[in-house]
């Protein structure tokens, strides 16, 4: 039973959820009332239309196999709104629908990686993307984002260049970007689909975030000439707060996702057949999405404000997704601690779960804590407030 995979064993287990846990054990054993910073999905209900089509699906029977790709009249609804959005033809054949973006993601990796191929990560990112192409026997080549106070966090395309060697399969680009929060500039989706184009790289493009943005223009690969080398990924998880429904899709050229189609139905046969119904009526959701995306800007402005207030610890203000990125650095100095340290600290002491820069590999968060701001106003305060009295008191 211990003869396990080679594979696995390259897996770190590192997630978000392990704060959770810990939490949850706190909760438990002392009684504290947690916090949650550490959440990465609305805090909000389904919007009702969603639910009552999904019900609907399952009172008139709707449970049976769908096609491995999704029901071909949500494909197409797909197409037709990213057509609409971004100007120009998609079509029912360039798009999949999976169980959750995740999942999109996976298959990418799956598609396209082989072992010893090189694929490069911002630094940070999402904890996922390294996983999947270790697993596969890739190798992660990291390029930092960096810091500046006037810009925020960016990205210089030079650093990106710099990496690419004749191992590389693929550049993974998140925006708006967890952890930091950032709404890149425009030009980076254009220089990162010319780069890839003109090396004959695949960029994977994860837009999960892309109706969460407070400032600036967001720009999608999709408005650049994308097909020859983009996979973009996307899903109705966070933009129609439908986490626990599992969908997720992908956009690429048809060849590319007939493949994916004959991995889909080797891996899970199909999505959820009644979850994709309700998934039909998102598209009419759109006014509940302004909505969110209003309360949300509300949040980020009240927990950057809170979050000024706290000594020895810089704070920018997110221009998308809902995570800020504050640099503690000057207090895991006179503490000792490193981030995963504090943010453990943080629950045990305080209550308050927040997620340590270290879980989005490699080096550059590492004096980082992220914060959700996926929950109410007076809970941001709260939670903010014990921090504060936590850090006071781990300072001496």
């Amino acid at each position: 039973m211990e003869n396990y995979s080679r594979s696995l064993s390259r897996l770190t287990g590192e997630s978000t959820l392990l704060y959770q846990e810990i939490a949850r054990n706190v909760e438990r054993t002392k009684g504290i009332k947690t916090i949650n910073f550490g959440i990465g999905q609305p805090d909000l209900p389904t919007p009702k239309r969603i639910r009552e089509e999904a019900k609907s699906a399952l009172d008139k029977g709707f449970t049976a196999y769908t096609p491995a790709l999704g029901l071909d009249e949500l494909r197409s609804r797909v197409a037709e709104f990213l057509s609409q959005r971004y100007g120009d033809n998609i079509v029912k054949d360039e798009v999949a629908i999976t169980p959750g973006a995740k999942t999109a993601l996976f298959l990418a990796f799956l598609t396209y990686v082989n072992p010893g191929d090189e694929v490069i990560l911002f630094d940070p990112s999402f904890y996922s993307y390294a996983e999947v192409v270790n697993l596969l026997g890739g190798k992660p080549v990291y390029v930092p984002i960096r810091f500046d106070s006037d810009r925020g966090f960016y990205v210089d395309v030079n650093d990106v260049v710099s990496r690419i060697s004749s191992k590389t399969k693929m550049i993974v680009y998140n925006n708006p970007h967890n952890p930091t929060g950032m709404n890149f500039d425009p030009k980076l989706s254009e220089e990162l689909v010319k780069i890839s184009r003109e090396r004959n790289i695949i960029l994977l493009s994860d837009e999960i975030y892309d109706y969460f943005v407070y400032e600036g223009r967001f720009k999608s690969v999709l408005e650049e000439e994308w097909r020859n080398n983009v996979i973009y990924v996307n899903g109705f998880s966070k933009t129609f707060s439908m986490t626990g429904w599992r969908l997720g899709y992908i956009v690429a050229r048809k060849e590319v996702i007939g493949k994916i189609g004959i991995l889909a139905s080797n891996i899970y046969t199909c999505p959820t057949s009644f979850a994709q119904k309700g998934a039909l009526a998102s598209f009419d959701a759109f006014d509940e999405v302004k909505e969110m995306i209003d309360l949300f800007r509300r949040r980020r402005d009240v927990m950057f404000s809170e979050l000024s207030k706290v000594k020895d610890i810089k704070v920018y203000k997110s221009s998308g997704a809902f995570y800020m990125f504050p640099d503690f650095s000057s207090i895991l100095r006179n503490t000792g601690l490193d981030s995963k340290g504090l943010a453990i600290k943080l629950i045990e002491d305080s209550g308050v779960i927040t997620i340590p820069g270290e879980v989005f590999p490699e080096r550059v968060g590492t004096n980082f804590l992220r914060l959700s701001f996926a929950l109410g106003e007076e809970k941001i305060k709260e939670g903010v407030e014990r921090m504060k009295i936590a850090l006071e008191k781990l300072a001496g």
